[in-house]
């Protein structure tokens, strides 16, 4: 497997959080940072961030060809389709989808996930699939064909929107692995640090602040050990604990049971 595309997804657009991705962290915008924790990962390859052809979503390209990133423009919803077309312009093997409400990642999860898949040859690997890591620790890495395949035959919305249900919804037809926490532990359902609502701002910012001056490379274990002693910075987004996109969908996934999500 000689290319890898890691595509960040990004807009301004979300409903709970309007412009999230632009919120500050320690002087520089989610977005930046987010990047950062990619970048560090030995395994990333191309890095992209895609976003979308709404004019709020300017300023998205604009803060890329500021920092010399590269940008791709597609889709509002159709989020297989930015991922697929990334992949085709950066000549890609295989395309990785890191969310950018992750900005929290450990970059050595991204490179055990990608490793795992270069190691094997599966079509899909993730370490969702049941996820484990703290929640916010999202990595998906996908053989070109396999997302092309996808890109051609997914119909439903939510394959669509969420770009990879229909590989690993279909593992009949796809091989499919997944990486779990090397611990044995599973704090994918108590442990939030992605960023959706206002309180989940509030946790990142507050695990920035403590950790990023000291080490820029903060890693899972260092915001572990801050949110043991600090407790009243865990609770801060706590409600939202195993709150996930799932919960909308849950008639219609055949992967995914009830108790892989939470309703607010």
């Amino acid at each position: 497997m000689s290319s890898i595309v890691s595509v960040i997804q990004a807009r301004t657009g979300s409903s709970r959080l309007p412009g999230k991705v632009l919120l500050d962290l320690v002087g520089q915008p989610l977005l930046l940072r987010m990047v950062e924790r990619v970048q560090a990962a030995q395994r990333a390859g191309t890095i992209v961030v895609a976003t979308t052809v709404e004019p709020s979503d300017d300023a998205i390209e604009a803060l890329c060809l500021q920092h010399g990133l590269r940008c791709y423009r597609g889709s509002v919803n159709d989020l297989l389709d930015r991922h697929y077309q990334a992949g085709l312009l950066w000549n890609a093997d295989a395309v990785a989808k890191i969310p950018s409400d992750c900005p929290l990642i450990d970059p050595a999860v991204i490179d055990r996930v990608f490793e795992y898949f270069l190691q094997n040859n599966f079509d899909y690997v993730s370490n969702l699939h049941p996820a484990t890591y703290p929640d916010g620790n999202d990595v998906e890495i996908m053989k070109m064909s396999a997302l092309e395949t996808a890109w051609k035959e997914a119909q439903r919305p939510f394959e669509r929107e969420h770009t990879t249900p229909f590989l690993w919804e279909n593992p009949d037809r796809f091989s499919v692995g997944n990486v779990r926490w090397e611990t044995g532990l599973d704090y994918s359902m108590t442990h939030r640090w992605t960023i959706d609502y206002p309180e989940d701002y509030a946790f990142i910012r507050a695990v920035y602040e403590e950790l990023y001056p000291k080490n820029p490379r903060f890693g899972l274990k260092d915001i572990l050990d801050l949110t043991e002693r600090r407790p009243d910075i865990f609770a801060l987004n706590s409600q939202y604990a195993g709150v996930n996109w799932y919960r909308h969908h849950l008639h219609e996934l055949k992967t995914i049971t009830a108790d892989q999500t939470r309703h607010v």
